[in-house]
């Protein structure tokens, strides 16, 4: 039985072989250790074999492992739908949100980041293969969304996330990476962030110039029951 190291491992061989086939540079290219649902000990685990960055979706999860881990330097990124309730935890206890679709969450973020941390650090989510139960905001509605947030204080606006629909067929996700790709370009904005790509799918994501890649199951395996 594979550890969560050995996982680590095989993930970062594939992601420094995706980077040599798409001629990028290496370690252009960084691991989002996906723990949502998994206990603080797999967390332990990831930490010990290299890993710094970590992405949750469940806010009351998360808040609770940051908690039993506050003796780690981990940097806590949150990647899942946000409510408005939740803005002023979110914007208190992590270091980069990955799922900001609306000028509204984005706004109450900038008000309740404390003044003592640095810029919270932002992607845009952006919904490119139009499913209606997925989060993100439209292409069309994406330019003026990214000129008001990067006008917000205490923000820092880096990049794009995007989550397209799910297929084995390379072809299909590359053409969605390079939408998502497209519209970054197109934003004329200084930014420097793609978080696409994840365990099915990474090597695409990263030919189509991703810099963040949100492993979960690769690492810890398949989800937890009964978490949607």
């Amino acid at each position: 039985m594979s550890t969560i190291a050995d996982n680590i491992a095989q993930v970062a061989a594939r992601i420094r072989a995706a980077e040599q086939t798409a001629q990028r540079a290496e370690h252009s290219v960084r691991l989002l250790a996906v723990s949502k649902t998994k206990p603080s000990d797999a967390v332990r685990e990831a930490y010990a074999a290299g890993v710094r960055d970590f992405g949750e979706n469940y806010l009351q999860e998360a808040l609770g492992k940051q908690l039993e881990l506050a003796d780690l330097p981990l940097i806590w990124h949150f990647i899942g739908p946000i409510q408005s309730n939740k803005t002023r935890a979110i914007a208190e206890n992590f270091a980069w949100v990955h799922s900001v679709d609306r000028l509204k969450i984005a706004q109450r973020l900038s008000e309740q980041r404390p003044a003592e941390l640095p810029p919270l650090n932002i992607c845009i989510q952006v919904n490119v293969s139009g499913e209606a139960s997925k989060s993100g905001c439209t292409p069309a509605d994406l330019p003026a969304l990214a000129n008001a947030i990067s006008a917000l204080p205490r923000l820092k606006l880096r990049g794009l996330m995007a989550i397209p629909e799910p297929t084995e067929d390379r072809a299909a996700q590359d053409a969605a990476f390079a939408t998502v790709q497209k519209l970054q370009a197109s934003l004329n904005l200084p930014l420097d962030t793609l978080s696409m790509g994840m365990s099915h799918d990474l090597e695409s994501a990263i030919a189509m110039g991703a810099t963040w890649v949100r492993i979960g199951t690769a690492l810890f395996g398949a989800r937890t029951p009964g978490h949607q």
